[in-house]
Formats: structure tokens, C-alpha cells, sequence
């Protein structure tokens, strides 16, 4: 049925005017007689006429002649979803571009962490290392990535608290300026470029790169978006635990350079028992002393050993200051414990968590045959029907998993599990709406070989369809089919309500894969499209490889 819907308006050069001063006589009138139920609605029609009109006429002008007659084409508007307008020059920000991205200044941010504590606490002691340093390439590049890196957030895309991706580049700028422009400014300041343009550096300059590690806050942004990978989970948990003892190495070897630097207890320090072993003890605070290499592996060892342990005491805490650093450091590492051990328990279990539900299923499975004394044949047909269902479906329920999905998609997802079937000769002449109250109906079962699937004389109460496998009929033990991948073994539906008796035993010869549907539940879908009840009980009889009801071979 199509609606035609006219509507006139004058376009002459008093119609501003005469409508204005129209629209407000209406409204006075529309005041004095508020209780005019067909005033008020004529009015209201007489806007959303105006407001159709107007809209139509900006969509297409040249549909509708100003003398009021109709074009050959009448104007039908379009219901689609219009497709994103955005510049070419913004960026995606769920883009595989992005991403690639993503991990480009990840790995950079790490660079930073670990790079920029050593250079405070280690580099002003090393005489190895020249005033230009080696990392300046290095150093310089990550700046530039950073910098980039901020033009980039200039122009990506944002998902907006609504939910809907930002594409306009205004509204990105001042999401970008209110939120993370600040922390990242901070963070790509080029103090690098001191070194390359042989200007002094001091070691207030390296203290003021630690203003870089605000980078790592983005780092815990993002880690949600990876918190279905349990393998990157576990490799970012490790990553920041290992980072921590960094640190604490870092900060434990600046308490040691400055109780060495102390006259009253330079002898008794860390450094200066490290020296003493390696027989290179400091002379007067001030000459000797291990390497940088050998401060740095020492620091590292205790500070791991303090976080994973209570420590091994060769390099140990002398110093009221190392103590109080010693203490500190068994309380994070109590609390990384908590934090870091206890999540990486949880991903390994997660990750073995279907192979512990087979065991505990399994193990259920012998308590029950031992509790009820099942003989030992028995016993083997239940175990052996367990790990054949398991190694096909991996213990997944897919019914229960699809209870809470509403019923358009469940019939869409049934709807592709059940092709197979639905793609049989019976069913072509079924509605795509049958289709799919058939799907819903539409189970799997499996058979191990021995196994009989149907008993003579048994009430039949589903067709079935074989997917994979070989099943024998067999009556008073006599062959009477082999059936095969895409045989379809059941009934025909009688006029009435009856209850369905096989003829025949049938008999698993292999492990076999089946669909089936219900008898109730074909009857129930037949009830609700009559219109293809007719034609299913015609083809039904062509197309059942064996007809299992008792007395259809007489028939």
C-alpha cells in the first residue's frame, strides 16, 4: 500500500508574513477556546505537515512541481543508515594501523622506564660512559615518537561517553586538550637535545626526565582492551614486575652512593662490602669502589630477592637508611605478591580451567559407577560415550550457553549450526521464517560404535539426521539399510496424535555425529505454518532414507 501525502504552500512574497501572523491568530484563538479538541489537532497536523514539507523539500526540490502536480517519479524517501562522512586525514582509532601504533609506543614507554631511572642513578658515576652518551640516538627517537605521537591523538577518533565514535576534528581536539595532552606534553620535552648540541648537563636535567614515566599511566588505560588475552596479561604482569625491581635497584644503589658519600658510615654500606669482596674497596669515600656494571647486577639481585623473598643476607641492609629502604621494599613486595602472583594464579588456571572441569566431571562420572556398582560393561559404554562427547563439544553446552541471547540471534545462530540439515530436499519448500522455528527444535547427539540409537518396538520421538558415522537397521537380525553421511532416518507424521512405534532396531557401526528434531517440535512448527504442512507430508516419504514407523512397509 503506498501513501500519497500532498501538501500545498505558498511561495510568494507574503507567505512569511501571512503565515506568521496567521500561525499567532491561530494561537490566540487555540487560547480562547482550549477545550476545542478539533482545533488542537488541526493545528498540530497543520506543524508536522509543515515540518514534512519542509524537509522534503530540501531532500530533493526537483520531485515536486511548485504548481502542485507530480513529476512522473513521486518522492519516496530512503530508511538506511547514512555512511560516515569524515575526513580522510582522521585517524581510526580501532584501526589495525592504530594498534600497530599502539605497540610501537608501548615498547617505547618501556624504553623510557627503564632507561631513564638508570641515567639518574647510575650514569653520574660511570667515567665509561662520555658526556655525549651512548643511548643519545636512541633517546632522541623515542622523543620524536612522543611527539609524533601527540600530532596523532590530534586526529583519532574517540568513543564519546554515549557511546558513539567521534569523527568531527574539533570536538577530538578538545577531548584530546581536557584529557591526556598535558601528560604526554610533559613527557616528549626533547632534554635529550642538550646532549646533541654539547650543552652541560646536570643532574637536575635527569631528575626532570623522570616526569617521562606519566607515560606509563596511558599504559593502564589500555590494558582492559588486553584483558581477554591471558597470555598478554601474563607477559604485562611479569613486565611490570620485573620494571618495579628496577626501580628499587636504582633508588638501593643512590642510598648506597650517599651514605658512602656520608663520613660517618661510608664504611659500614652496601657498596663498601661489595667492594671489599671484589676486592675493590673505596679509599676515603672517594676513590675505588665495583664497577657500575657490578653496583647494577648486585642491586637488581637484592632487590629481587627482597620482593620474591625475605632476601639471602649476602648483600644485605647495614645502614639505618638501608634498613628502612629494606623494610619498604618486603611490604611491596608483600603487596606485588597479592597483586601481580595472584592474577598471574588466576590466568593459569583460566587457562587450564576446561581441562580441571573434564577431570572433576570425569571423576564424578567413576564416583557415581563405583557408588552404584554398574557392571563392568556398563561402565564402559558410559565412560567411552563421556570422552567421545567431550572431545567433540569440549564440555561446551551450546544450548544453555545460548539461553540468554534473544531469539533473533539464536535463531540466526541455529540457523548456520544446522544448515546441513536444513539444506535437505523436504525442507526447500519452507519459508525462511519456518526455517527458522525449525532450527530452534533442531539438537545434537553422538553415538558410539555398538550403540544402539533406536530399539524396536520403542516410541519414536525425533527424526534424525546423520552428519558423520555409519549406522546399521536391523530387524530380528537381519541387515535391512546401511546408513550413511546425509541420510535422514524417522517417520512421516500421522493425521493424528498418535503415539509413533519403530519397526526396526538401528545401531551404531562407527562413532556418528547426528542432528535431530523433535516429533513435538515438528508438529508444533507444521501447526504454525500450515501453508507448508501439506507439502512436507507429501516429500517426507522421498526423502527418509528408512521409514522407522511401525507399519509403513504394509502401507
Amino acid at each position: 500500500m503506498v501513501l500519497f501525502l500532498f501538501s500545498f504552500k505558498d511561495i510568494t512574497d507574503t507567505y512569511g508574513k501571512g503565515h506568521h501572523s496567521s500561525k499567532r491568530e491561530e494561537d490566540n484563538r487555540c487560547r480562547r477556546k482550549s477545550s476545542s479538541h478539533f482545533r488542537e489537532a488541526r493545528k498540530h497536523g497543520r506543524t508536522m505537515l509543515y515540518q514534512l514539507t519542509s524537509h522534503f523539500s530540501r531532500g530533493s526540490k526537483g520531485d515536486v512541481n511548485l504548481s502542485g502536480t507530480m513529476v512522473d517519479k513521486p518522492s519516496v524517501p530512503e530508511y538506511k543508515v547514512a555512511a560516515v562522512q569524515k575526513s580522510r586525514f582522521i585517524l581510526l582509532h580501532y584501526s589495525v594501523s592504530k594498534a600497530l601504533w599502539d605497540w610501537l609506543i608501548l615498547l617505547a614507554t618501556f624504553y623510557v622506564a627503564v632507561t631513564v631511572p638508570y641515567n639518574v642513578s647510575f650514569s653520574p658515576h660511570d667515567d665509561s660512559i662520555p658526556a655525549s652518551r651512548s643511548t643519545i640516538v636512541s633517546d632522541i627517537l623515542v622523543e620524536m615518537l612522543f611527539i609524533t605521537d601527540i600530532i596523532l591523538n590530534f586526529r583519532t577518533t574517540y568513543v564519546s561517553q554515549s557511546g558513539q565514535v567521534v569523527y568531527a576534528a574539533r570536538s577530538i581536539c578538545i577531548h584530546y586538550v581536557t584529557t591526556w595532552f598535558f601528560v604526554d606534553l610533559v613527557a616528549a620535552l626533547p632534554f635529550d637535545l642538550l646532549y646533541a648540541f654539547n650543552i652541560t648537563v646536570t643532574s637536575l636535567v635527569h631528575l626532570l626526565k623522570t616526569v617521562r614515566l606519566l607515560r606509563l599511566l596511558r599504559l593502564l588505560q589500555k590494558l582492559d582492551r588486553y584483558s581477554q588475552y591471558s597470555a598478554m596479561v601474563l607477559t604485562l604482569l611479569m613486565s611490570v614486575f620485573a620494571l618495579l625491581a628496577h626501580w628499587m635497584a636504582c633508588i638501593w644503589y643512590m642510598i648506597g652512593r650517599k651514605e658512602i658519600e656520608t663520613n660517618e658510615t661510608w664504611e659500614i654500606g652496601w657498596l663498601h662490602e661489595l667492594g671489599k669482596r671484589l676486592e675493590t674497596p673505596y679509599i676515603n669515600s672517594t676513590v675505588g669502589g665495583p664497577t657500575v656494571r657490578s653496583s647494577y647486577i648486585a642491586a637488581l639481585y637484592f632487590t629481587l630477592s627482597s620482593l620474591t623473598s625475605v632476601g639471602f643476607g649476602n648483600v644485605c641492609a647495614n645502614t639505618d637508611a638501608e634498613k628502612i629502604f629494606s623494610i619498604c621494599t618486603m611490604l611491596i613486595g608483600a603487596l606485588m605478591h597479592a597483586v601481580v602472583f595472584g592474577n598471574v594464579t588466576a590466568i593459569i588456571q583460566r587457562m587450564y580451567s576446561r581441562r580441571s572441569l573434564y577431570h572433576t566431571r570425569m571423576n564424578d562420572l567413576k564416583d557415581f559407577i563405583r557408588v552404584h556398582r554398574l557392571p563392568q560393561q556398563l561402565k564402559q559404554r558410559m565412560v567411552e560415550y563421556f570422552q567421545t562427547t567431550w572431545s567433540v563439544n569440549n564440555g561446551i553446552d551450546a544450548n544453555e550457553l545460548l539461553h540468554d541471547f534473544p531469539d533473533e540471534l539464536r535463531a540466526d545462530i541455529a540457523m548456520h549450526l544446522n544448515k546441513d540439515i536444513l539444506q535437505l530436499p523436504v525442507f526447500k519448500g519452507a519459508s525462511r521464517g519456518c526455517l527458522r522455528s525449525l532450527s530452534l527444535h533442531i539438537k545434537t547427539s553422538f553415538c558410539v560404535p555398538g550403540e544402539y540409537l533406536i530399539r524396536q518396538g520403542d516410541a519414536l520421538h525425533a527424526n534424525y539426521f546423520v552428519c558423520s558415522g555409519s549406522l546399521e537397521v536391523l530387524k530380528d537380525s537381519m541387515v535391512l539399510a546401511i546408513l550413511g553421511k546425509g541420510d535422514l532416518i524417522g517417520s512421516d507424521l500421522p493425521g493424528t496424535e498418535q503415539v509413533i512405534k519403530t519397526n526396526a532396531d538401528v545401531k551404531a557401526l562407527t562413532y556418528c555425529d547426528l542432528q535431530y528434531i523433535s516429533v513435538r517440535g515438528l508438529r508444533e512448527v507444521l501447526e504454525l505454518y500450515p501453508e507448508y504442512a501439506n507439502v512436507f507430508t507429501t516429500d517426507i516419504h522421498n526423502n527418509l532414507t528408512y521409514n522407522l514407523r511401525e507399519g509403513s512397509q504394509d502401507e
